[in-house]
């Protein structure tokens, strides 16, 4: 087998890929601008900084046929951002992923295997949510997201591109060796880092966005998905593309149960030892009340067993993290 390139390979579940890659003894090279990610995070792979759009970039990587496939992680990944600057995602997450699709075309690779997201769906009319739900993005994020694979599916039909879109629910967690972890800096906007940060900090307080939902509790409900089992799902899908004997196509990616803001609050606090700080705050625009995976297809088709996804795992192994690294990478 060939070398895999991985965009967004210094990004938090991008870091976790390339581990997890470069463990099984797979050649690997990681083409990330470094916008979002983190040089340390990507370790000894062979490292490309730049943009995972410039035909140049693409061209000088994939020259000389060794490159086999693509493992496509990079990208705006921010809801609330989206909502306020969506021309940015449509550029980065459409256009450019054009780009790279065309470079595939020009260089003969033939499998890529895409970085997607339960945001595809919007607001769900069933839990847990299959593939076949329909799917009415309530964002520019999700919406983007959903372009890509309609692009991929057509791609698919017309040049023989394998791929497989992997819908992540939400990615928790850091990787066992607690060598690598979620490091968004001051963006951070995930849930369960900003908390374990005020639990070790002692603030400030982590915003709870919306107490009036349609829930048990009032607050969001999310599916929860350890970053390592994300991981291996992506080997997985790959290795399956490259055999030739996985049909192209989407597959969810989570733990199928369904958490509460309040509940992941006050699991964060039972680790920690101590709660960590909240405070009230409006709705997210463009945030679903709940979001539950069901991963029978990624189980059945792709062998995928998601062994470390439940929350006392994914919160431990990110609280260890973080408690390790208080200043995250230091790079920023």
């Amino acid at each position: 087998m060939g070398k895999v390139l991985v965009t967004g390979g210094a990004g938090y579940v991008g870091s976790h890929v390339v581990r997890h890659l470069v463990d099984a003894r797979r050649e690997v090279v990681v083409l990330d601008d470094l916008s979002n990610g983190h040089r340390a995070a990507a370790g000894a792979a062979p490292f490309v900084e730049g943009d995972f759009g410039d035909a140049s970039v693409l061209d000088g990587i994939m020259s000389g046929g060794e490159i086999d496939a693509v493992v496509h992680m990079a990208g705006s990944c921010l809801v609330g951002e989206s909502m306020t600057d969506p021309a940015r995602y449509y550029a980065n997450n459409v256009g450019k992923t054009l780009s790279l699709l065309e470079a595939m075309r020009r260089h003969e690779v033939r499998s890529i295997v895409f970085s997607s997201s339960a945001a595809v769906y919007g607001e769900p009319q069933e839990a847990p949510i299959r593939e076949e739900h329909p799917c009415r993005p309530t964002n520019p994020y999700g919406d983007t997201k959903l372009a890509v694979e309609r692009v991929l599916g057509w791609y698919q039909r017309a040049y023989g591109i394998g791929y497989a879109a992997l819908r992540y629910f939400n990615a928790g967690g850091a990787h066992e060796s607690g060598e690598i972890g979620e490091d968004h800096g001051d963006r951070e906007t995930h849930l369960i880092p900003r908390l374990i940060r005020s639990a070790l900090s002692g603030g400030p307080p982590t915003p709870i966005l919306g107490e009036d939902y349609p829930t048990s509790d009032g607050t969001c409900v999310r599916d929860y998905v350890h970053v390592s089992d994300l991981a291996d799902a992506h080997a997985l899908a790959l290795a399956a593309l490259e055999r030739g004997t996985l049909e192209a196509g989407c597959f969810n990616l989570g733990g199928g149960e369904g958490f509460s803001v309040r509940e992941v609050v006050t699991e964060v606090g039972r680790v920690a030892g101590s709660p960590p700080p909240t405070e009230r705050a409006p709705r997210r625009p463009g945030d679903p009340a709940i979001l539950v995976a069901s991963a029978e297809r990624a189980i059945r088709r792709l062998a995928w067993v998601p062994k470390r996804s439940s929350l006392d795992a994914i919160v431990r192994t990110a609280f260890t993290w973080h408690a390790a690294h208080p200043d995250g990478y230091g790079d920023r």
